[in-house]
């Protein structure tokens, strides 16, 4: 193992001892986290630190002018009960460091830190806490305030296999509120009145509609993912809520797929609020062409498109060419012993040293 490897691991075992689960996302711009990111890359980088509140923090660094900027999250998913190794510790076996975020990604952060500490060349890091959060709120902030704007691409680093992905699904999550009118339930206008008959007969009519695009071959992904609603088995409920999501192909438009699924049977009972709204990649409007052009002068691998949405499609946006790359497979993030090889860190520092080191 070279010395550069055994780098990467150390900053990733410090890494993954900060807990950076969302939720709580209990952090703020004087967290162990953030410190632990001023004191690694030291004088030598302009660090801003810009705690937007409820834990969302950005930590923009950079040194010399940059043609590029790497996008990292730091927190991640909440720990899940049952993992044979300890979550919040990085643990080496056989080849793989096991760990939460060590896949998603705190993998591909302590490759930068790494790569930082080895090379003067000009470097741009923009670290984040509030992607698990479906928010996008620092990246949306850091774009906001003019400082994106000077780079000629962007490299999100989520786990791609550490091959360049030029499009990814988009992201659309919706709560529903349905209402209805309580009472005994002997009362035959149960079947109508009841609020969760209601959402029951919305979420067939969403789940026929999924299936009859998924033939038509417009895959929506569409996942409802929590039910809540009643009081107990007697009593006509007066209310129900359904959490559901859809992740939509590049060239759909979450908006069109919101009015569509707003106007199935029922839907005209429940008070509709989207938590989040995330563009396919690439953006409508944009396409993927500088972020291929990039990828191709660099010799870097393409990969054949993601499922998952990441954070790429606000800068693209924004009109700023992004593309993701980063090590690791999403098979092997949010699972109970979330891993990552270390041949795939290994791979991935080799690429970001290229890509710095030919100050693009």
């Amino acid at each position: 193992m070279t010395r550069a490897t055994q780098r990467v691991l150390e900053h990733l075992e410090a890494l993954v001892g900060f807990d950076s689960q969302n939720p709580p996302r209990d952090l703020h711009g004087e967290s162990t986290i953030i410190d632990y990111l001023s004191s690694t890359l030291g004088p030598g980088f302009q660090v801003e630190v810009t705690d937007h509140g409820e834990g969302r923090v950005s930590f923009f660094a950079h040194r010399g002018e940059p043609g590029i900027l790497f996008n990292v999250h730091l927190d991640t998913v909440p720990v899940l009960p049952g993992a044979k190794f300890p979550s919040l510790e990085m643990t080496l076996n056989e080849g793989r460091v096991y760990g939460r975020g060590v896949c998603d990604i705190k993998g591909a952060a302590a490759c930068l830190l790494a790569l930082a500490e080895h090379t003067d060349a000009p470097l741009a890091l923009l670290f984040t806490t509030d992607e698990e959060g479906g928010e996008g709120c620092c990246v949306d902030e850091f774009i906001n305030s003019g400082k994106a704007d000077r780079f000629r691409q962007v490299i999100v680093a989520e786990p791609t296999r550490c091959r360049a992905e030029f499009r990814h699904r988009g992201f659309l999550s919706v709560r529903g509120v349905f209402t209805g009118v309580g009472g005994h339930s002997s009362e035959p206008r149960a079947l109508t009145d009841n609020a969760v008959h209601r959402l029951a007969n919305w979420c067939v009519a969403a789940l026929v509609e999924a299936k009859q695009a998924e033939l038509l071959g417009q895959r929506s992904c569409f996942n409802i993912g929590t039910v809540e609603g009643g009081v107990k088995s007697n009593v006509i409920a007066d209310r129900a809520e359904v959490f559901w999501s859809a992740r939509l192909l590049p060239g759909q438009s979450n908006e069109a797929f919101l009015e569509q699924c707003l106007a199935l049977e029922s839907a005209e009972y429940g008070e509709w609020a989207v938590s989040f709204s995330g563009p396919p990649l690439p953006t409508p409007g944009q396409d993927e062409k500088r972020s291929r052009s990039f990828a191709e002068h660099n010799g870097l691998a393409a990969g054949d498109g993601l499922d998952f949405w990441t954070e790429a499609s606000l800068f693209t946006a924004a009109g700023i060419p992004a593309l993701v790359l980063g090590p690791g497979n999403i098979e092997q993030a949010h699972v109970v012993d979330e891993w990552l090889s270390v041949e795939q860190l290994e791979t991935a520092l080799d690429i970001y040293q290229k890509l710095v080191a030919g100050h693009v």
